[in-house]
């Protein structure tokens, strides 16, 4: 393998550990919304993390809608090839682990309905745990 393959699977593996870390923060997010909520941690109500849930679903939600293949999933492959993988079991340590966690063999209809349904949960947590404004924001 050459150094432009190994650095070219180094950047799959980040884009792998990026994509990861999206998908946390997606699954994550709403656990701790709702936990927040009953615990009564502010956190849970701070705008900025709530809108930025929102629109990681959203945008899941919409590619799914659309058709779309992640961009994440998209670019991480492209890595691969260019480091010469095309045997399936050439993996990473991180791939290899990171994919079996992530990935699933459904069909696309199926992670639709579950990625509108996800969005559902998370606008209405919006509407239950309702997200405020830092405290320079608010009219008196």
């Amino acid at each position: 393998m050459t150094s432009l393959q190994r650095f070219h699977l180094v950047l799959a593996d980040v884009v792998l550990v990026v994509h990861a870390a999206f998908v946390a923060f997606v699954i994550v997010g709403l656990l701790l919304i709702w936990m927040g909520w009953l615990r009564r941690w502010a956190f849970v109500r701070n705008f900025w993390f709530r809108a930025a849930h929102l629109a990681a679903i959203g945008v899941v939600a919409a590619e799914s809608l659309a058709g779309f293949v992640c961009p994440l999933t998209t670019w991480e492959d492209r890595l691969r090839l260019l480091a010469g993988g095309e045997l399936r079991y050439q993996e990473s340590f991180i791939e290899h682990w990171l994919h079996r966690v992530m990935f699933f063999d459904f069909n696309e209809n199926v992670f639709t309905i579950i990625y509108l349904a996800f969005f559902l949960a998370v606008v209405l947590s919006l509407w239950l745990v309702t997200p405020r404004r830092s405290g320079r924001f608010r009219t008196r």
